[in-house]
């Protein structure tokens, strides 16, 4: 009981009654750090402030986010540690729905009703557990992936009956360090192991990463056929037809995801937004709805959201909808970085639409809100780039895909941003802005490489993380800006500063593009400098 002592829990529940006895319960089980949350939102907040051993969390929250719901924000935010257990307290006809459609699992559920002694017993083989991974859980949040590694090899000879979960963390783990090709082995070893659905999962992912669509394919589509409930085998289906193209079919896919599993926000924000490209505009209105219903009452509710459903409303010719849904932006959106550039935007497309000479004032609110780093995703610069365009603003239309063209991932996103121009009969205007974009960046990066070479390292990185700055989306140059840190390093000695800075390009790099060959080679660089230098990687944190 010392080590329930020392845990520090939080218990939400919207019902005072059911609190109070939950709360006893974990008196009963020793358990006395406890704090309270009688909604969604209060939980995440306060899980943003402090850091929790145990959430005990009620499924049913009553108006707003549900418990499933709440555990998805987190899990995508990675509000809590690894290490945080995660409870779900929910009575048996709900738990069907939830455990059947949840593809964010929690540690465990608790079926009404229980006593303090069930409830002992769950928490008390989730600590087990936790104890297994404790050493993996924090070299992986340090950011020390290989040792993390090395550390699952260790685990599964210690903890044998654990070890296909310390195998499945290799697989992730290899995946997360763009090595399809080491996941994939693994994925098909569980397999053989009859290691459930996940692995076929995790190998379908892997030959994703690997552009093996028809094979991921396949793979997905039995998947699905075996269960029909399995909502992570839909998302990928659907991601894999979206990457050669076939809009159509992934929004079938979605659809049918939808129909099992309607709560999950953002897979309902990808069949809305697919089917506003499909041309599907009722069914574009009406999930839209529902997204901006529901994440309403999340800390991480999007003005984009908003924005998406008045283009459809628009489409639909319906501007009275329209200007009803900007209130509600303007009134559910306040004080996000989104919001002003969010409303300017949906408030020029319904002006467009009623011929309101307002247009054109909104759109310069909606290019000066654009210029700061707010997050505005590439699909919406380019429809304010398009709308600028329509509306005689080429020099806005210009900056706004600029900024684009700076950030594209790849030359499908250069694409997209030239296609804006072509579309307007503008195409050589598009080919020019890309050169011109490419130019900038190079000139920079050509800077920075000179300044290495006549030994000025960290003039080489200003110059380099300059370039990052300016072109935050774009792997390459983010790359060598690490790489200018690296030789920084390795040149001139320790930095903490610029190791840091090192540290957070690589993580960057390879969230932007996890199969990119130089990755590998940038983290070794990294991982010897760290070596050489004796620096351990919670230092880098600090």
């Amino acid at each position: 009981m010392s080590d329930l002592g020392d845990l520090r829990a939080l218990l939400i529940e919207p019902n005072s009654g059911m609190r109070v006895s939950l709360h006893n319960m974990l008196n009963l089980c020793g358990i006395t750090k406890i704090e309270h949350a009688l909604t969604a939102g209060t939980a995440a907040r306060t899980i943003q402030s402090k850091v929790f051993d145990l959430v005990l969390c009620e499924y049913d929250l009553g108006v707003g986010q549900d418990g499933q719901q709440l555990l998805e924000d987190i899990r995508h935010h990675k509000l809590t540690p690894l290490s945080t257990i995660f409870i779900m307290v929910t009575a048996e006809r709900a738990y069907a729905k939830v455990v059947s459609a949840a593809e964010l699992a929690p540690s465990d559920y608790l079926l009404k009703p229980f006593t303090a002694d069930m409830l002992l017993e769950r928490v008390m083989k989730a600590i087990e557990k936790r104890k297994a991974f404790i050493d993996v859980h924090g070299l992986m949040e340090q950011g020390a992936l290989r040792e993390s590694i090395a550390a699952c090899l260790e685990g599964e000879q210690k903890f044998s009956r654990y070890a296909v979960d310390f195998m499945r963390f290799r697989a992730e783990l290899h995946v997360i360090l763009g090595e399809a090709a080491e996941a994939e082995r693994l994925y098909a070893e569980l397999f053989d192991m009859k290691a459930v659905a996940w692995a076929k999962l995790g190998l379908a992912k892997t030959l994703f990463m690997q552009g093996r669509f028809d094979e991921a394919e396949d793979i997905l589509k039995n998947l699905v056929a075996e269960n029909a409930k399995y909502m992570d085998a839909y998302d990928w289906l659907a991601k894999t037809h979206e990457a050669v193209g076939e809009l159509p079919e992934a929004k079938v896919v979605l659809d049918k995801a939808v129909s099992v599993s309607p709560h999950a926000v953002r897979r309902l924000r990808k069949l809305g937004e697919i089917a506003l490209a499909t041309g599907d505009i009722e069914t574009a209105e009406t999930v839209l709805r529902k997204v901006v219903s529901k994440a309403k009452f999340s800390e991480f509710r999007d003005p984009e959201d908003h924005v998406n459903l008045v283009n459809a409303l628009i489409k639909k010719g319906d501007h009275n909808q329209a200007q009803s849904v900007i209130r509600d932006l303007e009134k559910n959106m306040v004080g996000l970085k989104k919001t002003a550039a969010c409303r300017a935007i949906s408030a020029a497309m319904v002006h467009a639409l009623t011929g309101d000479e307002r247009l054109g004032e909104e759109l310069d609110t909606a290019v000066a809100a654009s210029r700061e780093d707010i997050g505005l995703s590439t699909d919406m610069k380019l429809g304010l780039a398009k709308s600028c365009l329509e509306n005689n603003r080429e020099e806005a239309a210009t900056e706004v895909i600029m900024d684009v063209m700076r950030n594209a991932t790849n030359q499908k996103a250069m694409s997209r941003a030239m296609g804006v121009f072509e579309s307007a009969g503008k195409g050589h205007l598009g080919k020019e802005l890309a050169q011109r974009s490419q130019k900038e960046v190079m000139d920079l990066v050509a800077l920075g490489v000179q300044k290495a070479k006549l030994g000025d390292f960290r003039g080489s990185v200003e110059l380099m993380t300059a370039a990052a700055r300016k072109s935050p989306d774009n792997p390459q140059v983010v790359m060598n800006a690490a790489l200018a840190a690296l030789k920084c390093l390795e040149n001139l000695g320790w930095d903490q500063k610029i190791g840091e800075q090192a540290k957070q390009l690589i993580e960057s790099a390879a969230r932007l593009d996890p199969m990119n060959p130089r990755l590998k080679a940038i983290r070794g660089l990294h991982d010897d400098l760290q070596r050489k230098y004796g620096i351990n990687s919670s230092r880098l944190s600090k």
